[in-house]
């Protein structure tokens, strides 16, 4: 987020100084090689670091010293209760308020509990006798399309009580709503609300398609075409109500579980919340309950391909990814499981590299000789259209477990396999 931040930032002609204390990455940036995959990047990191108005450093009094607007790009990672740790966005700000010597906007853009923009301003304080405005300005951008998102924004929230820094910020977003999308301007407690609000609707309408895809099962219908027709709506609309095995990624899980534990905090029982987070968890189960279903039981020794390991296609994040789960099931119960992902792979690597009964293969087609099953866990494009001959003739059993619905069972079937969707 900081990155595609800066970037895009850098690309309406400012000039922008990204400021991280790991030396290694500042390293790999300065000399021009991207540290993490989103399409669309490349161009704009390229052009803006050419033509001198992105640059990179280790020294957070530098990046202050020349800078009029700072962004708090920093990681809230979820608690074992759900709780948002603000050690590293505080330690910061503590920093912040030693080395500020005039007026500056300091921008809350991580995903942060509601109050935190008033105790980023009261560390500030605590060390800093300049002038300077605490807003937030929560990030929606979605990994895959992230550059996209931020260069065109369905709308961008900016909590502030300050009329000189709403000036300011709505100058600085201004080259990004020429089409007439707003800029909401509203207090901070209420855009930090907003953030968390709208992940959670999101996870919601996700977790709600996983239950009438189960039901569906049971009763005979077809998830997909109840998605159609409740997708038409226009009250409802066609988006995040496509059925698997659960969301994953860096957001989702996170912000569920920290509204759900502001909620809590605030002696508020929200009910929905939790529904959405136990369906969410056991729409993995249900998905590996399948495979030991057909197999009766017996999974040792059987040797399973896996298409996916991203939470989602067009990223390299395998933060909270499903596919972990039904990866590290399998592993507990003997299996010998093959993987193959087209970007995500060197970070699984890192979480399995002891695991001698894990492989990553080099393609979609290596990981197939003798597997006993494919399950396919991220709905990447170029397994949506496989060579179904060549899958079959590869495998030593014609079985596919699909938790993402890429094909149409019938088309699968009559080719010889025996194929298990979700909700179908």
């Amino acid at each position: 987020m900081g990155l595609v931040t800066g970037t895009c930032l850098a690309e309406t002609g400012h000039n922008v100084i990204c400021v991280d204390n790991n030396e290694s990455k500042i390293e790999k940036l300065r000399k021009g090689e991207i540290t993490i995959f989103e399409p669309g990047l490349e161009v704009y990191f390229h052009r803006n670091t050419k033509e001198g108005r992105l640059h990179f450093t280790t020294s957070l009094k530098e990046a202050v010293d020349k800078t009029d607007i700072i962004f708090l790009a920093l990681p809230t990672p979820a608690g074992e209760d759900g709780s948002a740790d603000l050690r590293h966005i505080l330690e910061v700000s503590e920093e912040l308020g030693k080395l500020i010597k005039s007026y500056k906007i300091i921008v809350d853009k991580s995903t942060v509990p509601v109050g935190t923009a008033e105790k980023v301003k009261q560390t500030i304080a605590g060390n800093c006798k300049a002038e300077f405005d605490v807003v937030s300005n929560p990030e929606f951008l979605r990994e895959g399309v992230a550059c996209e998102d931020f260069m065109k924004p369905d709308r961008i929230v900016i909590g502030t009580s300050s009329e000189r820094a709403e000036k300011i910020m709505e100058e600085l977003y201004s080259p990004f709503v020429r089409q007439g999308n707003p800029i909401l301007f509203m207090d901070e407690l209420s855009a930090e609300m907003t953030k968390y609000a709208a992940n959670s609707y999101l996870a919601m309408r996700i977790s709600f398609m996983n239950e009438i895809a189960n039901l569906c099962e049971r009763v005979g219908a077809d998830v997909e075409m109840v998605r159609k027709g409740i997708g038409s709506d226009n009250r409802i609309g066609k988006r995040f109500l496509f059925p698997g095995i659960g969301y994953g990624g860096s957001c989702f899980p996170k912000d569920v579980k920290a509204l759900a534990y502001t909620a809590s905090a605030f002696n508020y029982d929200f009910k929905i919340l939790k529904s959405v987070m136990q369906v969410n968890q056991l729409q993995r189960e249900v998905f590996v309950d399948k495979l030991k279903n057909y197999f009766k039981g017996h999974l040792a020794g059987k040797k399973i391909a896996l298409w996916g390991i991203a939470f989602k296609p067009n990223t390299d994040d395998i933060r909270e990814a499903p596919a972990l789960y039904v990866i590290d099931e399998l592993l507990k119960n003997n299996c010998s499981v093959v993987a193959y992902d087209p970007e995500a792979i060197e970070n699984a690597k890192r979480i399995y590299s002891n695991n001698k009964s894990i492989s990553f293969a080099n393609s979609m087609y290596d990981c197939l000789p003798e597997a006993d099953a494919l399950v396919i866990v991220t709905e990447w494009n170029i397994f949506r259209t496989p060579e179904f001959d060549k899958i079959k003739l590869l495998m030593k059993a014609p079985v596919i477990f699909d938790g993402r619905n890429l094909f149409e069972p019938a088309s699968v079937r009559s080719k010889g396999f025996e194929y298990f969707p979700v909700g179908r």
